[in-house]
């Protein structure tokens, strides 16, 4: 059975602790889509009653990342191909509209910080071997993408963007591990990079297609293989 981090240390909200740790949990993999989420159990890994999990979990529930089962308990939700191509579609649909308003809207400093995600993504490539390098590549591609979101000031864009990349990083932490090379993202970066520092909006959101386009083929191709391989 698996094994959770660490117990929950005692300060501010035991609540917001039990969330977060579980939320961390779920969106690294920790738990992986599926796995059915038992109030007992969990409370006795994270050291603390059953109260504050079953809070945490309602709130999970309402974001969309656990689900209820056939039998009545909750599960971490999967994904499923169809929900993979709906999840991109919104993405496109978001960031497209994120590239073009930060082409009028990033600052310099901004697009420094756009360089730098670049070239940790790239180091981080080079010593890829571990599930943990797998989820630091994720968050980089996150925060490459969110940092765009937040040089247009459109705090709800921002927003909307997050809730669909806690969906997706289930997805693609469960198809990473099985083939890391869905992460082939830095080049397809740069691009997207360069047409905002050039501010140009019509070659900007046709980086962010080409780019979104590559990456749901190659999360799609992978939950194929995966499909295919446990049947």
């Amino acid at each position: 059975m698996t094994s959770l981090s660490k117990p929950i240390p005692r300060r501010e909200s035991l609540h917001e602790q039990t969330y977060q740790a579980l939320r961390t949990s779920i969106l690294s993999g920790e738990l992986l889509p599926g796995k059915r989420l038992v109030e007992t159990y969990l409370a006795e890994q994270l050291q603390v009653s059953r109260t504050p999990i079953r809070e945490a979990l309602r709130q999970l529930q309402r974001e969309g990342l656990v689900t209820d089962d056939a039998s009545g308990g909750l599960r971490v939700i999967s994904i499923s191909i169809v929900d993979a191509v709906h999840l991109y579609d919104c993405r496109l649909a978001l960031e497209e509209s994120a590239v073009q308003a930060a082409c009028l809207n990033a600052t310099e400093p901004m697009l420094d910080v756009l360089q730098q995600s670049i070239i940790q993504a790239e180091r981080a490539v080079q010593r890829q071997t571990s599930a943990l390098n797998t989820f630091e590549m994720l968050n980089l591609d996150y925060q490459f993408h969110r940092k765009i979101a937040e040089s247009t000031g459109n705090r709800w864009l921002t927003g909307l963007l997050d809730q669909v990349f806690d969906k997706m990083m289930l997805l693609r932490v469960h198809t990473t591990r099985h083939n890391p090379k869905v992460l082939e993202i830095c080049n397809e970066h740069r691009d997207i990079c360069k047409a905002i520092a050039s501010r140009q909006p019509e070659i900007a959101m046709q980086a962010i297609r080409t780019h979104l386009d590559a990456s749901k083929r190659r999360v799609i191709q992978a939950i194929e293989t995966l499909h295919s391989t446990t049947k």
